[in-house]
């Protein structure tokens, strides 16, 4: 197991967001490794916590990362943030991520959880994914 592809796969995860037509649609350019400095956007996409297990098979390293992608909105509603939250879902699903070291062998959604943020109307939907990165180094 090795933690060494964790910066690769978050770039690439980044990356094919920014990249995405209907994503970028919806948010513009309100995607975020972290959130920015100020008043943050009303609509937002947000790279969040990851845990990373190890997953070798004896011939090569391997890892299982999960990790979570955040949308924020602050519509009074969820309709917006589930159209974000969509959008976010079919960018990464049998998207064809390069990585600076390794290869991601498989990506699956795993869970979401919506909700209301409990200081105003915002909207929160959490979205895990799990990633199957094996070391080819």
């Amino acid at each position: 197991m090795s933690y060494a592809m964790a910066a690769g796969l978050q770039a690439a995860v980044y990356q094919r967001l920014v990249q995405d037509v209907a994503l970028s649609a919806l948010v513009g350019g309100a995607i975020h490794d972290a959130l920015p400095p100020g008043r943050v956007p009303p609509l937002y996409v947000m790279l969040g916590p990851e845990e990373v297990r190890a997953r070798g098979d004896g011939s090569a390293g391997g890892a299982w990362h999960r990790f979570t992608v955040t949308v924020v909105s602050e519509s009074g509603g969820f309709q917006e943030a589930k159209a974000v939250a969509g959008a976010v879902s079919d960018a990464l699903l049998d998207a064809d991520l390069t990585l600076s070291r390794g290869r991601v062998s498989g990506l699956n959604f795993l869970r979401a959880r919506a909700r209301r943020e409990t200081a105003g109307q915002a909207r929160r939907i959490e979205l895990t994914f799990q990633a199957r990165v094996d070391d080819g180094a």
